[in-house]
């Protein structure tokens, strides 16, 4: 096997675009939060096509088989090519996307600025000489 056919897996995950750098890549390796083929590994570990790679970001997570190699980083729609995404990550990520528009929801009311009335009942209940008005 030739170095042709394997990359450095924090300079991949860089070139694939999933961290911004290549040290946030490497930190988030060394940290626990890559795993290539079920296992933990260190950012110098070699990836080459076929390998099974598991990346967590927060609550953000993605399981991906490595489909290519890049020297360089490349335009987003290019690094989508070095990748593909497995079935059942793409259903944990939709599960994981509609259960958080579920709980978002829209504010209700008494959230935000208080209006002019609010304020004129704030304003009442602050006076302590007992009158209402």
């Amino acid at each position: 096997m030739t170095s042709e056919d394997t990359q450095r897996l924090d300079k991949w995950l860089w070139a694939a675009r999933f961290f911004k750098t290549r040290g946030l890549a490497a930190e988030a390796v060394s940290g626990g939060k890559v795993h290539v083929d079920g296992q933990r590994v260190k950012p110098a570990r070699a990836v080459r096509p076929g390998h099974t790679v598991r990346v967590r970001k927060g609550e953000w997570e993605m399981t991906v088989v490595v489909r290519g190699l890049a020297a360089a980083r490349r335009p987003a729609a290019e690094a989508e090519g070095l990748y593909e995404e497995t079935a059942e990550s793409l259903d944990r990520r939709q599960q994981a996307a509609a259960a958080r528009r579920a709980t978002a929801g829209h504010p209700g009311q008494g959230t935000g600025r208080p209006t002019k009335r609010d304020r004129r009942q704030l304003a009442r209940l602050g006076r302590n000489d007992g009158t209402e008005g």
